[in-house]
């Protein structure tokens, strides 16, 4: 099998300059105006997008011709063992992996360290995400595996989201919902929901499109949670702290 890894590479660049030209004239707009940084300054920002161009572009091309293929042909192969349990620890171990070793969320647990002061480490929020992450995805393939519909897992997940907020500080809640579109990033789209729309195909009594798709919905619920969940033990021990504090007063 002869495989060109550039096949429908000019297409990709195209996409990616749309996307980040707009990005690059309101950068620009906002420097001769507003901003005027030093030349030094601006040239390593422009360097930077030209670097950012060339990694999303091959980023990208990798997708489609490694992670999506990859990911249908093991949902293929997965999807046919003969012990369908195996699917649900399976899932849990490939969903922590993806989403530890996606760009936005260490982009995300890193600026939430440094505007916290390291208040909330960013080791603490890489692993809560990617358990919470995992255990979606386990989920996922409980859900494919019995045929249970989607809303018996979203109405519960966000009715308890709602009442973690009200036990949650302010701050935790804005890094929830901003850690579940995070978590949805390229790594876990690509290749995870691939993965499961190629379960869904081979197993008997199940359809691609109700039962393969609506893992993404899940894997943005589950940082939620996990975070807001998060915040709950930080307040705990806050109040830990302040009595004991006052104790010792």
């Amino acid at each position: 099998m002869t495989l060109n890894i550039f096949d429908g590479f000019g297409h990709v660049l195209y996409e990616v300059a749309f996307a980040l030209i707009p990005l690059l004239i309101f950068f620009l707009f906002f420097q001769f105006f507003i901003l005027k940084l030093p030349k030094k300054k601006l040239l390593d920002i422009l360097k930077g997008m030209i670097l950012t161009f060339w990694g999303l572009a091959f980023f990208l091309q990798g997708v489609h011709i490694g992670f999506l293929p990859a990911g249908e042909m093991m949902g293929t192969l997965m999807g046919q063992l003969d012990h369908l349990w195996m699917l649900i620890p399976i899932g849990f171990l490939l969903g922590f992996v993806a989403t530890f070793a996606e760009p936005a969320v260490r982009i995300l647990n890193h600026e939430v360290e440094k505007v916290s002061g390291g208040y909330i480490p960013k080791k603490v929020m890489l692993y809560t995400l990617s358990i919470g992450v995992a255990i979606s995805i386990a989920l996922s393939m409980l859900r494919i595996i019995a045929g249970i519909p989607l809303w018996y897992f979203i109405i519960p997940g966000y009715l308890i989201a709602l009442i973690l907020i009200k036990f949650s500080t302010p701050t935790f809640t804005a890094i929830a919902f901003d850690s579940g579109g995070v978590a949805t990033g390229p790594m876990t789209v690509t290749f995870i929901v691939a993965m499961s729309v190629g379960i869904a195909t081979v197993l008997e009594g199940r359809d691609p499109l109700l039962d393969g798709f609506g893992m993404i919905t899940l894997v943005a619920l589950s940082p939620i949670l996990s975070v807001l969940t998060l915040g709950l033990l930080y307040g705990r021990k806050e109040k830990e702290n302040e009595q004991k504090i006052k104790s010792e007063a």
